[in-house]
This record gives C-alpha cells, sequence and structure tokens, in this order.
C-alpha cells in the first residue's frame, strides 16, 4: 500500500484498537500468579519453577521489547502488533493443553511476545495516528491496560473453580479474549499498510536516543517504578502478613494498589500534557515511595492501608512515565526509539529489583533491610522524575548533541 492509498484511522477504530489491545496486554502475565502453586504443583515443580514463571514477563517485555523498532520497521508498526497478537492468541490457548513445564515455559514466552512489542510500539502507534485525540487515547490505553491486568488477576481463582486442575480452565479465556484484537488489527492494516514512520528529512539531527539525559532520565524512572511494583506485586503480601496482616487483608492492600493504576491512567494524561509542576509531581512520586516503605518499616502499627495508598498513589508514576514517551518527543520515528530503549531497559533493571530484595531477605532475615532498599529506589525515581519530566523534549536534546557521524 502506497502512502497515498492509505486512509487514516477513525476515530471510533482508534478507539476499539487501542483499546482492545491495551486490555490483551497484561492478563497473560497476571492471570499466571493467583494460580501458581496449583501450575506448579501441577507440573511436579518447585520454587525455582515458581521464581521462573515470576520473572518471565520482565524478562520478556525487556528482552523482546528490545526488538521491537527493527521488527517495525520491516513489518511496520501496526502490523507487528498484528502479527505479534497471532502468536498471543495460540500461545494462551495452547500453553494449559501441554504436559511438559518447559513447553509450558515456551508458550508462556510466545503468549508474552504480544505484549512485550506493544508495550513499545503503541505509544509511537497512537502519535503516528492519534491526531488530535493523543491524550485521549494515551487515557484509554492507561485505564484499559490497568484494568486488564487487575480483572486477570482476580477472576484467575474464580474461573479455576476450586478444583485441582481448574487452571487448565481458567487459563485459556485470555486467548479467547486475544483474538479479538487480532480481528480488529487486521482491519487497522488494511487502512495503514506499512506504517513506520520514515528517518527525519536530511538535515535533521537523528542521533542515538542515549545521548539524551531526558531518554536516560526517562529510562531510570520507568525502571525504578517497574522495579517497586513487581517487588509490591510478589513481596508486599509477605512482609505484611509477617507484621502480623491477615493473608486475605494482605491480598486487599495489594488490589488497593491495583486500583490506583485504574484512577491514574484517568487522569495522569491530561496532567502531563497541562501542568506546568510535572517535575515537582513526579519527584514526589519518588518521595511518597520512600515514604510508604519508611512508614512500613517505623510504623507498622499504623493501617497497612495508609501506607497502600501512598504507595499506590506513588504509583502513578508509571502511566506517568508512559505518557512522557510521546509528550517528550516531537518525531513520531523518536517516540517508537525511546520507547524502544525505555521500556526494556527498564523492564530489565525491574527484574533486577526482585532478586536483590528475595537476596536481602535470605542473606538477612531483616524486612526492615528489604524496605530500606526499597526506600532507596524511591529516591532514585524522584531524581529522575523530575529530571525526564522537564519541559523540552528528547528531540532537543538530540540537536544539541549531535555530531557529524550521528545517524538512525
Amino acid at each position: 500500500m502506497t502512502p497515498s492509498s492509505r486512509r487514516a484511522v477513525g476515530p471510533l477504530l482508534a478507539v476499539i484498537a487501542v483499546g482492545l489491545l491495551a486490555l490483551n496486554l497484561r492478563p497473560g502475565a497476571t492471570s499466571v500468579g493467583p494460580l501458581m502453586s496449583e501450575i506448579v504443583a501441577d507440573y511436579g515443580q518447585g520454587a525455582v519453577a515458581s521464581g521462573l514463571l515470576t520473572a518471565l514477563p520482565c524478562l520478556t517485555f525487556g528482552i523482546v521489547g528490545s526488538l521491537a523498532v527493527p521488527v517495525a520497521r520491516v513489518l511496520g508498526l501496526t502490523g507487528t502488533v498484528l502479527a505479534s497478537f497471532v502468536l498471543v492468541a495460540l500461545g494462551l490457548l495452547l500453553r494449559p493443553t501441554v504436559d511438559g513445564f518447559g513447553l509450558f515455559v515456551l508458550l508462556s514466552v510466545v503468549a508474552l511476545l504480544g505484549p512485550a512489542l506493544g508495550n513499545v510500539l503503541l505509544p509511537a502507534w497512537i502519535k503516528q495516528h492519534g491526531g488530535t485525540r493523543v491524550v485521549g487515547l494515551m487515557t484509554l490505553y492507561s485505564v484499559v491496560l490497568a484494568s486488564g491486568a487487575t480483572a486477570a488477576a482476580m477472576l484467575a481463582v474464580p474461573l479455576a473453580g476450586g478444583e485441582a486442575d481448574g487452571w487448565r480452565h481458567s487459563l485459556p479465556l485470555w486467548g479467547l479474549i486475544g483474538v479479538a484484537p487480532v480481528l480488529v488489527w487486521a482491519v487497522v492494516l488494511t487502512r495503514t499498510g506499512h506504517d513506520f514512520p520514515p528517518p527525519p528529512p536530511e538535515g535533521q539531527v537523528q542521533g542515538r536516543i542515549l545521548r539524551s539525559p531526558r531518554a536516560i532520565a526517562l529510562t531510570v524512572m520507568f525502571g525504578m517504578q517497574s522495579l517497586n511494583a513487581y517487588c509490591q506485586f510478589g513481596m508486599l503480601p509477605q512482609i505484611l502478613t509477617s507484621e502480623g496482616t491477615s493473608p486475605a487483608t494482605a491480598g486487599v492492600v495489594v488490589g488497593v494498589l491495583s486500583a490506583f493504576g485504574i484512577v491514574g491512567g484517568l487522569i495522569v494524561p491530561t496532567l502531563v500534557s497541562r501542568s506546568r509542576r510535572l517535575p515537582w509531581i513526579c519527584a514526589g512520586y519518588g518521595v511518597l515511595t520512600a515514604a510508604g516503605y519508611v512508614g512500613l518499616m517505623l510504623l507498622p502499627q499504623v493501617s497497612p492501608f495508609v501506607w497502600a495508598t501512598v504507595l499506590g498513589i506513588a504509583g502513578l508514576a508509571f502511566p506517568t512515565a508512559i505518557a512522557l514517551i510521546p509528550a517528550r518527543t516531537c518525531a513520531v520515528a523518536v517516540t517508537a526509539r525511546l520507547s524502544g530503549i525505555a521500556q526494556p531497559l527498564g523492564y530489565v533493571l525491574a527484574a533486577v529489583g526482585p532478586l536483590v530484595a528475595g537476596g536481602l531477605l535470605d542473606a538477612t532475615g531483616s524486612i526492615p533491610a528489604v524496605l530500606s532498599f526499597l526506600a532507596l529506589t524511591g529516591v532514585v525515581l524522584g531524581v529522575a522524575g523530575f529530571v525526564a519530566a522537564r519541559p523540552g523534549t528528547v528531540d532537543d536534546d538530540l540537536a544539541l548533541r549531535a555530531t557529524p557521524a550521528d545517524g538512525a
């Protein structure tokens, strides 16, 4: 399809496409956690297998996400999303049917390919095709992403029906739902054709993304927020129960953290586009992150819902970092490249966090040591967020640091 023969992606089709994709970016990962013990037991595995499945989303998002931009250069933004979600649907439908744990892991990786690529490419796609609706589509993306993650986690156990092998009936549901974005994005592809943005015109600066301090800061911000999110979902219940909170209450506390992601998705993209105090707001996320952990450490007698609220507000750093990718770039090609650096490297950083926190707990047996480490990451988050949110764009940074050898 030639550029002149492409048709615009209309508002309704854009909303449906973005909404369905966002809905399917997390269930493949979050539907496994609540059923982890049943899955691992069914395959005759132990703690190592649980750790592998827990780390798999971060590792896949980091490694495969780094390939998103090169693949999209060949297939286009829309074509890459479509092809990857065909694999997602197949992976999600097939993995509960296999008898070997190795095959289950392999199909889990296949099921995570679409989210790994979609994480990176969707902000650039919205920048490319959203027109005047970029803020609205980013809002939709953030809200539905958080809602899909929460729904998959909450429904996983009820859908299993309490049976020993009920997980094999629960997990395929997300594969059936995953067929919907394949159908819709096939329609989108007929309108967009190969839609990877062309390089900037000759004479316009390109340069390496990591020459931009803003890009580095956004990568660190994204990584520190994701690190905290995975540590909270994986370790916060254990921390709370060690301090006397019941397991049921600890689960509700984690649910409160997830709910803030939905609320944040509604307000953050508009905040990013309009607020003149955004650097200080991003610095505040770091302060609140540190304060939440310090509160859990020094004032455990205070209701855990208080500290969950503090950490939940701090968790708005995630939709903020996502919204900053298109907001702090001009050229769509720069948006894609920034997303292709910030998110994969950020997820690699995020994968390190649970390993360090778990290592500290094993070595010291001290919950305060873990909380101190996490509070320190909050400080890093605040500093990085302040730099990333300053007025200006990555394009400006690259122009200032251009050299004759710079290229795409």
